[in-house]
Order: C-alpha cells, then structure tokens, then sequence
C-alpha cells in the first residue's frame, strides 16, 4: 500500500514535470508567432515579400497554441493536485500528518461531552487524520458523524460502502482533484438559499405574456416585411412590447443577478457529480446515494447543462450585432423565464446535490482510513448491552511504532476498570484509546484494535477540564459541571461509556475520595461502564465492594540509569509505586 502510493506518486510529479515542460514551450511558441506575424505584416508591408494571409495564418497559429496553452495547464494543475493527494497519503502512512490538513476547529461545540477530552479537533487531531473532504458539506458531514453516534444499522452500511471505497483508488483520487477547485470556490451555503428562495417570475401569467407578446411583434413585423400589412400592428405590438419589458425589468435583473453565482457553484458541483454517475457501486448506502441524484430519471450532471446552457443563451444578447435583435425578442426576459423554469423544475434537487456530494466525501475519509490502516479491524455490534471487549485496542493518533495494544473488556459484570500507576505510564492514554475507538465504531471506521466488539453506547468523558477567568469558573467547578453531565447521559436510550481522569482533582483528598466514590458508583446503579484512573489508592478500595462490579489495573515503570522506562502494558492489580519523587530529582528538584 504504501509502495503503490510511492509509486502514484512518482508518476505524478512525472507528469506534472512533463506538463511543465510542454506548457514552457508552448509559451515560446506563442511568443514567435506573435514576432513571425509582425515581422512578416511589417516586412510584406513595406516590400511585398510575403503574402497578407501569411501573417494571419501566424495569428491563427496563436490563438491555436493559446487554446492548446490552455488544455495543458489545467492538466498539469490537476496533475499537481495529483502529486498533492498522494503526498499527504504518505505523510500519514509515516506519521507525519499533524498540522498539515483541516482542523476542524469551525465543529467544535460546546458543551459537548467527549470532543475535546478525545482530540477529536485542533491540530494533531482524529478529524485532521480523517478528513479528506474538500467541501464544506463533507467536513460537516464527518464531523456530526464523529459528534454524534448512529445506530449499528447505519454502522454496518457505512462500513461496507468504506471497504467497497477503499481499493477505488482512481476514483478517490480523482474526486480529489476535482475536490481541490470545489474547496477554492464553491459556496454551498448562498447555492442552496438561492435553490430554495421564492421565484421572482412565479406569476403564471408572465410565462404566458412574454411569449405571446413575442410572437405578435415578430408576425406583424413578417407581416409588414412582406407587404401583407402597415407598419402600425407592428408599432403597437413593439410598444406593448416594451411596456410589458418595463414592468418586469426590475425582476428580471435581480433573477440575472442572482443566477451568476450559483451556475458557477453549479457548474463546479457538475464535475463532481458527473464523475460519481460514471461509477458503479455494490454497497447498499453508495447505491441509494447514487439514485437519489436522479431528478425525474435524468442524472444532476444533465440538470445543470440546461441551466448552464440558459446563462450562456443569456450572455449572447451582449453581442452588440444580436443586441437589437435580442431587445426585439425579449431575449433577457425569455432567458430568466428560462432559469426560473429550471429553478422550479431541479432547485429542489440542490440541497440533496450538495448533502449526497457531502456524505459520499465523508465515506470516501472513512474508506482511506480503511485503505491505509489495513491492520485496523472493523468492530461487530452485540445486543448485549452494555459491552466493550477490545482486543490488543490501541490509540489511533499514536504513531505505528512503539503503539502498545492492551485487552480491555467492560460488561455487566465488570463495569468499572480503576486504573492506577504513576505519571506518564499511559493511563489517560488508554482512556482515550477506548474512547475513540468507539467514537470510529459508532461512525462506520476500523479501529487500532486486533478485534473489538460493543453495543450502541454514549460517551462522555472528563479528561480535559479547564477554568475558565472570562465566566469566573474554576476548575473544580469546571469539572463537577462535567460530572453532571456524564450522569445526565444515562438517561438516554442507551448505556453510557465513561471515561473519568482523576477524578475531582480539583479539591483535597478527604472530600475527593468520598465525591469519587459517590460518583463512581451512581453511574454503575445507573446501568453505566467505564473507566476511572487515580493516583488515590483509596479509590481503589471500591473494588472491594462486589456490588461496584469494579476491577483493579495498572501501568507500571521502571527506573533505568537515572531514566524512567514505560512499557504501556496493562496489568491486573492496584499499582504499588510512585515515580513522583524519581521525576521530580530528574529535573533537577531537591526532594
């Protein structure tokens, strides 16, 4: 996989060389025939050595390169984009892939339960892994998906259309690429209120007027041309003419006005989709995607032809030769009948253009993430509830090498792993590994697991509290407020998954150890699971308590030559050690 990549790459930056190479010389050629063509106007001129029409076959000779000159940097733009696509797969294929995409800092909500106590955005984050989108639609998209959990059903769709995806690699690459000018210039937001807006020429009898008035002021003027009649029918024709122009002048400008973004945001939207309606799809989510672009059996692509097609017929009435005639027609009053017709007929169609064009870029996130992880496992769903049984679950953000995977395992039976050890043994680590891979379960992506299997849970986790000066919160405060919301969640339709790191910190040992302990055990009467780390070994003592259903582990270190040594492996059992003091002398701390 990352060899092919290599390879892709290679043959990119080729082509964009090669490209590179031909648009440099078509730029020369360009120049000489712009000399050659004066030169030989000039000296023919003065000394009749050549002909007239050599000169201008040289001028036809540059407008030739010009539309050759053209067709060349687009190809090596999109071979460009290419080489950029493949670059940034082997940047996360070697872990160097943090800062250099889209943080997706705009999704963040607050307060959200688990976003970022599991980096789910910001630099470094599970979003910037993921996201390959290049439209708005599509990073708003992944963004709910990883936000808000769906039901196994759509789970198990998703995660069939991101294996069928996975080995597209073409179509991948080539949605990409065309992505990277929908980035740059589509505006889904004003396309779609143009979509949905009231029409301007809505009135039934406006449709009916303007043509009929049309067709009377060019049969009177046949009529008069060819002797049949005066000159007066066609006078008083073209006067109602005119006076029906004036009463819809105002509306017809505003729908003018109005049509020219959103052909061009169209027009960009149509390469996306036309490319989408070339391919064939297998999984049941891809297939229902693909048939609700249809409007009335005729694909998207198609629907924006005929409105591109409507602006175009518009823009020729600017040709001062046709200008008269195109007054005498109507010809901006038929056009913007023309676009409020198509409005009328596919508008309604945007909006699911735009959302389809989204979701497909948000499964195409998940199949490269399949793609390029191929040691990830897709998760099963149980109907056993609750449940979380990870098999050697590692931290998807952690680099491949040194990624340490530990078995966990949370049931009706056991449902609260306190987790102790000293500092930086890996202990919010795990907590944050077994968050986020249900966050990519519930998604419909593979996780960093051997094998992992779960029902539908919630999560709300407590890992990253802060104060805050601006609303005069302290941290504690902070935090209990947290609390209350992780309760709150197992009030839901499903069990929630907690992941609590020291918990209640914030104050001293005596009020914390009871507050934890009260804590802890309302969410397990509450139906709840999950996972407590500590530094209090008196929390610990909760296990001792069989109706907590609470199990002791640990992480333990080991002092080597004035050096910490971790080795990231889960053990059963309470910690007995502190490397507290040893880290404290390590820099330097007179303890």
């Amino acid at each position: 996989m990352i060899d092919t990549c290599r390879a892709r790459l290679a043959e990119r930056t080729a082509a964009a060389d090669g490209l590179r190479e031909i648009e440099r010389r078509l730029s020369l050629a360009r120049l000489a025939c712009v000399i050659a063509a004066v030169a030989v106007f000039w000296i023919g001129y003065d000394t009749q050595l050549f002909p007239a029409w050599l000169a201008l076959a040289f001028v036809f000779g540059f407008f030739a390169l010009v539309w050759r000159h053209d067709r060349i940097i687009r190809r090596r733009r999109r071979a460009e984009r290419s080489v950029g696509f493949y670059e940034a797969a082997l940047a996360r294929l070697e872990d160097r892939w943090s800062g250099t995409g889209s943080s997706g800092d705009d999704y963040r909500t607050e307060p959200h339960p688990y976003a970022d106590d599991l980096d789910l955005f910001g630099r470094g984050s599970l979003f910037e892994l993921l996201c390959r989108a290049r439209t708005r639609a599509g990073e708003r998209q992944l963004a709910q998906w990883l936000l808000a959990p769906a039901t196994p059903a759509v789970v198990v769709e998703r995660q069939a259309a991101a294996r069928e995806l996975g080995d597209r690699l073409d179509f991948r690459e080539d949605l990409a690429v065309i992505g990277d000018e929908l980035r740059t210039g589509l505006e889904p937001e004003a396309l779609i209120r143009w979509a949905e807006s009231e029409p301007v020429l809505g009135a039934g009898w406006v449709r009916i007027a303007a043509p009929l008035m049309v067709a009377a002021v060019v049969a009177a003027a046949i009529a008069w041309a060819a002797g049949w009649s005066t000159a007066l029918p066609f006078v008083v024709a073209l006067t109602l003419e005119a006076c029906l122009a004036l009463v819809l002048r105002a509306r017809v400008k505003q729908v003018i006005r109005d049509v020219q973004r959103p052909t061009r945001d169209l027009s960009l939207l149509a390469e996306a989709l036309a490319r989408l309606e070339r391919e064939q799809f297998a999984s049941p989510r891809l297939r229902a995607l693909r048939q609700e672009l249809d409007v009335d059996g005729h694909p998207p692509s198609q629907q924006i032809d005929r409105l591109r097609r409507q602006v175009d017929l518009l823009d020729t009435r600017k040709n001062e030769i046709f200008a008269p005639i195109a007054a005498m027609l109507l010809w901006g009053t038929q056009c913007a009948l023309g676009i409020e017709a198509w409005r009328r007929d596919s508008a309604a169609s945007v909006p699911r253009w735009v959302a389809t064009v989204g979701e497909i870029e948000a499964l195409v996130a998940l199949a490269a993430f399949t793609y390029e992880n191929p040691d990830f496992s897709f998760p099963t769903f149980s109907t056993e509830a609750p449940l979380f049984a990870a098999v050697a679950l590692g931290h998807p953000l952690l680099p491949r090498e040194g990624c340490v995977g530990n078995d966990v395992r949370l049931d009706a039976q056991r449902r609260v792993l306190l987790v102790s050890g000293s500092n930086m043994s890996g202990k919010s680590t795990l907590l944050r590994a077994v968050g986020l891979a249900t966050v990519l379960a519930q998604a419909g992506a593979p996780v960093r697991a051997a094998e992992l299997k779960l029902s539908s849970l919630s999560v709300g986790a407590s890992l990253r509290i802060v104060d805050s000066l601006q609303t005069g919160t302290s941290h504690f405060y902070a935090e209990i407020k947290r609390l209350r919301q992780i309760v709150d969640l197992t009030a839901g339709p499903v069990p929630l998954l907690f992941l609590l790191d020291e918990v209640l910190h914030g104050t001293n040992s005596h009020d914390r150890r009871i507050g934890a302990d009260a804590v802890v055990r309302e969410l397990v009467r509450r139906g709840a699971i999950g996972l407590v780390t500590t530094h209090d070994l008196a929390l610990a003592a909760i296990a001792d308590d069989p109706s907590a259903a609470a199990e002791n582990v640990h992480f333990e270190d080991q002092l080597e030559g004035g050096t910490m040594r971790f080795d990231y492996t889960m053990r059963p059992g309470v910690v007995r050690r502190s490397n507290a003091l040893e880290l404290m002398r390590s820099v330097g701390l007179d303890v």
